[in-house]
């Protein structure tokens, strides 16, 4: 049975057990753990595990051989145990009465200093700060990763393991299977913890909530909680050693700070309360302490935290910032916000901003995140996700242009962020502009995305590195030099922009898939390569990259141009292919409705396509939009999803699009023929049919009640009587309704109108994109969509013989 870690602690400071000695003691007797659990939960080898037991064994007068030592050492703590009384207990002895006292006093004194400190934060364009606990505290409980991602020991294969890239699986490329525990269990399993995580991932918004639930009695009520940002630390013009700005920070002597309210108590209770262990001291920022600061904070930090080793601590620092490593901390990683936290964290947004609409905006943000992976991606980042609460709450919509959006989030990594916090980071590479950092990171996504490169290794981000600063003035030819600053630049872009991560050990990666693609529409449109994009038109991997390049074009008319070009160029040839698409022109001209002739011609290729088998798959969904439409079961917020979505070509072409009565009974029809059911039945002889064509109600009837009267015999009927019934029927339907043909289009065939669909469906959504492009060109390719290339030329011809008249 598991002993009370709290007599664990206790029996250490009695000992004199250094830090790593309490850890191994606590985790190996108040716990169920293995030794071998033990030392994978401490990060440590089996040797060291046993050094530092040999030193428990030394302070405890155990002597013995291993097992019989571990059994003497339990039984005298399962003695002492009985001995115990915990922080509370009213026959505790005078001097513990007498600290636990100080320790309440101080916490009282100290309480509005904490709040005024750590009770709210303000981030970014926010105009007043927001409450961090409480009713309506902002605070999402963040969870820790104990293996940090960029040590794992893992291959590009195995990062790819599950993963499907054929249908372009992006959230399964940012997906981190490693384990999660919740940071307040982190910080109560260990009592010296470095919290690693990528800029924006929450890490001073973590200790400013400890430092609040621990002065508001939530969590180590017995302690005292201190939050010290060491950037103001390292650069008090006292350059005080850290135990000093400590006493004097709590004391209220001589420390400058923006806050006006200060406890006083004396430098004998500091030092009695430090000794005993009772604070919790939270040292956030090291990343943020400037270079020629580092050595004096990490020594001073070091000597510390082990002069002082009862109480606990808990650092701070961006992953790759720092390389130095405190021997008796446990690193740990802050991980990524998961739908649940996403969720959690927009309803506190609203609650706080918005209290009587809470609900509703909470709703509408989510839905349209679940509408747009590429934006629910930058969510997992609390930063980038309160950028995004932001934008959305001033118009309730995601700004239209996505590259805008975008491009706002880097401004906040790439230096806004450091900016609002006076934060002067160490630049590596002095001839690397912010500028020429963009430059260098769009080459490198555009390099890595055209290879399908989700994944790189460290040497070959290097090289790219390493090529573009080569080009530079001034550049160093050295090659050796030229590895170590392409390193250098790496790293810096890892800390102090997050923009790349290393995912495992000498593996890297965009830290959003969201970003790779920004980057390389930004270096195609920087290059102008459009022609080489539209060889990638039919992939879909890049249809971001589609999206993100159309909205960054200063004038899109030749980038639209030369998709519409390459899209009919895919069924230029196919000539069964040309007739179908003549056969849904020459419907479209036949038909009197409010629309368009391209959403009519585009209805009619969605409801009829799916006679090819490769079409089901596909387009499936879109027909079942097609149904909503069809029986009113679509409110308007729904049609203007399936708008926002971009996957329903018809709806795309026309928001306000609603089925009329021909196009009802052409609808039905087709799908009747294709799932000759009594439900599809049902659906006919639900519609209103043309006075010319109500002969055939009766004729669908009968079919029902037949398949109805043969339920029981229905595959014996339908081989005798039934498929000569519906075929006759069939062949009315041809005859008299000019639908339901055969087109004996080949597996090639149906796949290039797979294609031809999807790709049409890229081209309206960029042509409904935020982009600049002029009326003419945008009326000539909504006149000449999915029209056969006879029609198209045609229509050219008209318009020049209209333009030189």
């Amino acid at each position: 049975m598991p002993l009370p870690r709290e007599f664990l602690a206790q029996i250490g400071r009695e000992k004199e057990l250094s830090s790593g000695e309490t850890e191994v003691l606590t985790e190996l007797f108040g716990s169920n753990k293995s030794r071998q659990e033990v030392a994978d939960s401490l990060h440590i080898s089996d040797s060291a595990l046993s050094t530092r037991l040999g030193k428990i064994y030394g302070k405890f007068a155990i002597k013995g051989s291993g097992p019989v030592k571990l059994q003497k050492l339990q039984d005298y703590l399962v003695g002492q145990l009985q001995k115990w009384k915990p922080a509370g207990n009213a026959q505790q002895d005078e001097a513990g009465n007498d600290i636990d006292a100080l320790v309440q006093a101080v916490r009282e004194q100290i309480k509005p200093l904490t709040k005024e400190r750590c009770g709210t934060m303000r981030v970014l364009d926010m105009t007043q700060p927001v409450a961090l606990t409480g009713k309506q505290g902002i605070y999402t409980n963040v969870n820790i990763l104990e293996k940090i991602t960029g040590r794992r020991r893992l291959g590009i294969e195995e990062l790819l393991k599950g993963c499907d890239l054929e249908e372009f699986d992006r959230l399964g490329l940012s997906r981190v299977t490693e384990k999660r525990v919740s940071g307040l269990t982190a910080v109560e399993r260990y009592s010296k913890l470095m919290v690693l995580g990528k800029p924006g991932a929450g890490k001073t918004t973590f200790l400013k909530y400890l430092a609040m639930q621990c002065i508001e009695g939530n969590f180590q009520a017995d302690r005292i909680p201190v939050f010290i940002t060491l950037k103001s630390f390292a650069e008090d013009e006292n350059q005080l050693e850290l135990l000093t700005y400590l006493e004097r920070l709590m004391t209220g002597n001589h420390v400058r700070t923006n806050h006006h309210s200060s406890p006083k108590f004396s430098s004998e209770s500091f030092q009695a309360i430090i000794q005993k262990g009772r604070l919790l001291i939270l040292l956030d920022g090291l990343d943020e302490v400037r270079e020629e600061d580092t050595n004096r904070v990490l020594w001073q930090t070091r000597d510390f935290s082990e002069q002082f080793h009862a109480n606990q601590f808990i650092v701070t620092c961006r992953i790759a910032a720092k390389e130095y490593t405190f021997q008796q901390f446990t690193e740990v990683e802050v991980a990524d916000f998961d739908d649940e936290q996403i969720c959690t964290f927009v309803g506190n947004w609203f609650k706080c901003r918005e209290p009587q609409n809470a609900e509703k905006l909470t709703e509408k943000l989510i839905g349209r995140l679940e509408e747009n992976e590429a934006v629910k991606e930058l969510a997992t980042n609390p930063l980038l996700l309160t950028l995004l609460c932001l934008e959305f709450e001033e118009l309730l919509e995601f700004p239209t242009n996505r590259a805008e959006l975008y491009d706002r989030g880097l401004a906040v990594l790439l230096s806004k962020w450091d900016n609002s916090r006076r934060i002067e980071r160490e630049q590596v590479y002095k001839r690397l502009s912010l500028k020429r950092k963009e430059d260098l990171l769009s080459q490198v996504a555009l390099t890595t995305f055209e290879r399908k490169d989700y994944f790189f290794r460290q040497r070959t981000v290097e090289g790219y590195i390493a090529d573009y600063i080569s080009n530079l003035p001034d550049a160093q030819t050295d090659p050796e030099a030229l590895l170590l600053n392409s390193e250098a630049v790496l790293k810096s872009i890892e800390s102090q922009h997050g923009l790349l991560t290393e995912r495992a050990k000498g593996i890297y990666s965009f830290s959003h898939l969201t970003f790779q693609e920004y980057f390389s529409a930004r270096e195609i449109n920087s290059r102008l390569s459009y022609k080489a994009l539209m060889n990638r038109i039919t992939e879909k991997r890049w249809r971001e990259v589609f999206l993100l390049t159309v909205d960054m074009a200063r004038s899109a008319n030749d980038f639209l141009y030369l998709m519409k070009q390459k899209v009919d160029d895919l069924i230029t040839n196919e000539e069964e292919v040309q007739q179908f698409l003549g056969w849904i022109n020459e419907k479209s001209l036949l038909l009197q409705a409010p629309y368009k002739p391209a959403t009519i011609r585009a209805f009619y290729l969605l409801s009829n396509s799916s006679l090819c088998s490769a079409l089901k798959i596909e387009i499936e969904d879109d027909i079942s939009r097609l149904n909503y439409l069809l029986y009113d079961r679509a409110s308007q917020s729904k049609i203007a999803s399936l708008v926002r979505s971009g996957n329903n070509l018809v709806t795309a072409l026309s928001s306000d699009f609603k089925i009329e009565s021909e196009l009802k009974f052409d609808f039905v029809i087709s799908r009747f023929l294709v799932y000759p059911r009594i439900f599809e039945i049902d659906n006919v002889l639900s519609v209103d049919f043309p006075s010319n064509l109500q002969y055939l109600r009766p004729e669908f009837q009968r079919l029902k009640d037949a398949i109805a009267d043969h339920f029981h015999d229905l595959s014996q009927w339908w081989e005798v009587e039934g498929k000569i019934k519906f075929e006759c029927l069939h062949r009315s339907i041809r005859e008299y309704c000019n639908l339901g043909y055969n087109w004996q289009l080949s597996e090639g065939q149906e796949e290039l109108l797979r294609q031809y669909y999807s790709a049409n469906k890229l081209l309206v959504d960029c042509l409904n994109s935020d982009c600049y492009v002029s009326r003419e060109v945008r009326q000539e390719i909504e006149d000449t969509l999915l029209l056969p290339i006879a029609e198209i030329e045609k229509y050219k011809a008209a318009k020049v013989v209209q333009q030189s008249d």
